[in-house]
């Protein structure tokens, strides 16, 4: 497998969990993208080489495209400014819109459906609807273009 391949499907939503989880430690530790990746994968449990660089690619995707990913959730989130968003949701955001703008060969709805159960797993039960409503609208627009 190759770098930019999608692991078999039961990997991919492991491998998204582990990125939006990279994402939120580069948030809220405040550390740089090089050192969340040396860190993370020290404490992580064993994880197979192509969830590990699935996970990895969709971290540096999001990363490389923070600044376009932001100013997404920050045009289509009438009521939640970026930094008052809560944290898991900020960083499931932007994991999933950077697959959305870095992987093309995965459809959106199928980003959505995985990025909304991820979500189910680690937001809160009311963010699910938020989620699903950022996603859906950031995902027309990018049709659009």
């Amino acid at each position: 497998m190759t770098a930019g391949q999608h692991p078999a499907s039961g990997g991919r939503r492991k491998s998204r969990e582990l990125a939006m989880q990279m994402l939120y430690q580069a948030d809220i530790g405040k550390q740089t993208p090089d050192q969340v990746r040396a860190n993370f994968w020290k404490a992580a449990d064993e994880v197979e080489p192509e969830v590990r660089g699935f996970a990895e690619d969709l971290f540096r995707v999001a990363v490389e495209h923070q600044e376009q990913i932001d100013e997404l959730l920050v045009a289509n989130s009438k009521h939640w400014r970026l930094e008052r968003m809560p944290a898991v949701d900020r960083n499931l955001l932007r994991m999933a819109v950077g697959e959305m703008l870095g992987f093309k060969g995965t459809p959106f709805p199928i980003v959505i459906n995985e990025a909304l159960e991820i979500g189910r797993r680690f937001s809160a039960p009311e963010s699910i609807n938020f989620l699903n409503g950022m996603l859906d609208a950031i995902a027309r627009g990018l049709i659009g273009k």
